[in-house]
């Protein structure tokens, strides 16, 4: 099966972009993971499917992981979903309304060319992340191999365990990442994201991402590490967010509002790929 895709990234944050309104892919997980597959396939953190909506909104958009697996939310995925549907007329909306399996967004390509995601509220209650706790909480305790980390979870539409550092480069986010990743009091999995305060107006941030590893940089990362900061009264209501690829400004006015997300979307190149199995 011979496919057309696109390569973008989010500061550096990958994707194979895939028009599924005007082809029809199969994309099961080995087509999937083949995808990819930095060796063997075009590589990429996350495969980004675009399809016709269900409801009344302009798009739908689907998202899978390296792994294959399908994942709810990707806020760097969002802007560069928005620079592909408009740099191939696919709308002429600034503003568009997308479904994702973690419910609805509403992004919006700016004048100089970035784009402004309403990621929607964050979601605080254990069963709605879903987390394994009794009752929410500002902070958790996490048993890490018989050490105790504290933890902020929070759902972007996916979930997320962020934790404060006092040395980003140092963080034991290789050793530690996937132990909370796969941590069972995280049925589906988890984003471990690993934040240090430089300011009240700015952080730099680690993301290992669930069935992806490390990336450069992750939207739903920055999301849920400054609305986890705002919540512990360590950050204002707007922070720049650093990544080692670049940087991303997120704003939260608090409880039950959305976070508006506001960054870079870049196209690498078009190709086509024969989907065949090794």
């Amino acid at each position: 099966m011979k496919l057309k895709f696109t390569k973008m990234h989010g500061l550096g944050n990958d994707f194979v972009v895939i028009d599924g309104i005007n082809q029809s892919p199969f994309l099961g997980p080995e087509q999937l993971r083949l995808l990819a597959n930095r060796h063997f396939g075009i590589g990429c953190d996350q495969i980004l499917l675009i399809e016709a909506a269900e409801g009344d909104a302009d798009f739908r958009y689907r998202i899978f992981n390296a792994d294959g697996g399908e994942v709810e939310q990707c806020g760097n995925g969002a802007r560069c979903f928005v620079r592909y549907v408009h740099d191939r007329g696919m709308t002429n909306k600034n503003e568009i309304r997308v479904e994702t399996h973690g419910g609805l967004i509403i992004p919006r390509l700016e004048a100089n060319g970035e784009v402004t995601v309403n990621m929607g509220a964050p979601k605080f209650e254990p069963r709605e992340i879903p987390f394994a706790a009794e009752k929410r909480a500002l902070t958790y305790p996490l048993d890490i191999d018989g050490r105790q980390v504290e933890i902020s979870a929070v759902s972007m539409g996916n979930p997320h365990a962020v934790q404060w550092v006092a040395d980003l480069d140092h963080a034991p986010v290789l050793t530690e990442g996937e132990l909370i990743e796969r941590h069972p009091c995280f049925p589906k999995r988890v984003n471990a994201g690993y934040m240090q305060v430089i300011d009240r107006s700015h952080i730099r941030l680690r993301v290992y991402e669930r069935g992806a590893g490390e990336t450069l940089a992750c939207g739903t990362g920055a999301c849920a590490a400054v609305v986890a900061g705002i919540q512990r009264g360590l950050l204002e209501s707007k922070v720049k967010v650093s990544f080692r690829s670049g940087d991303l400004i997120v704003r939260w006015e608090g409880e039950n509002q959305p976070v508006w997300m506001t960054g870079p979307a870049t196209t690498v190149f078009d190709g086509e790929i024969d989907l065949k199995i090794l």
